[in-house]
């Protein structure tokens, strides 16, 4: 059974991916990360006020900070999906989210970001609804793991980071709606 921590630290589960995905797998994700940003954006608006600057749990980030994270994250994947279809393998630049949330554009207002997102998604959603069955195994690697990343598991992955910290904002608004 999760303890507390556990379940603050991962709301909708720690991510897993065993197999690549099969159809209905696929689009149900591609559902989720297409929807993001609306979902991200109705939780934000129905933070409390003063909540978007509140921790979603003891020594976590801001909601502020998790909207930021997101935007910065995805736009990370969608340049390395891009050169997982344009290159060969490539190794992907590893950085570190901790020091990026703290930089002083993660003080910023949310909605830079959210706006990144929604043309980000629509552009990322756009990429894999178009791939064929051999583009779902194209990858790049990542340094820090040690090992590949296939586009289906990136899609696999992104789709549970975006219900991931779309519930800890919830959280720093002292509710939680999956």
């Amino acid at each position: 059974m999760p303890s507390a921590t556990d379940s603050a630290r991962f709301p909708v589960g720690v991510f897993s991916y065993d197999a690549p995905l099969i159809d209905s797998e696929r689009t149900a994700a591609l559902a989720h990360l297409e929807t993001l940003p609306q979902r991200l954006r109705e939780a934000v608006g129905a933070l409390p006020p003063g909540s978007l600057d509140t921790p979603y749990r003891e020594g976590g980030w801001t909601a502020r900070q998790v909207v930021h994270h997101v935007a910065d994250s995805h736009l990370n994947a969608y340049l390395r999906t891009k050169l997982a279809l344009t290159e060969d393998g490539p190794t992907i630049c590893p950085y570190d989210q901790d020091r990026f949330a703290a930089l002083p554009d993660a003080a910023l207002p949310v909605e830079p970001s959210l706006a990144l997102l929604d043309g980000l998604h629509e552009r990322w959603t756009t990429l894999f609804r178009n791939l064929d069955g051999d583009g779902w195994s194209r990858f790049f690697v990542h340094p820090e793991h040690g090992r590949r990343f296939t586009l289906d598991e990136v899609l696999a992955h992104y789709a549970w980071h975006g219900r991931h910290h779309t519930a800890h904002v919830r959280m720093a608004g002292g509710w939680l709606a999956l």
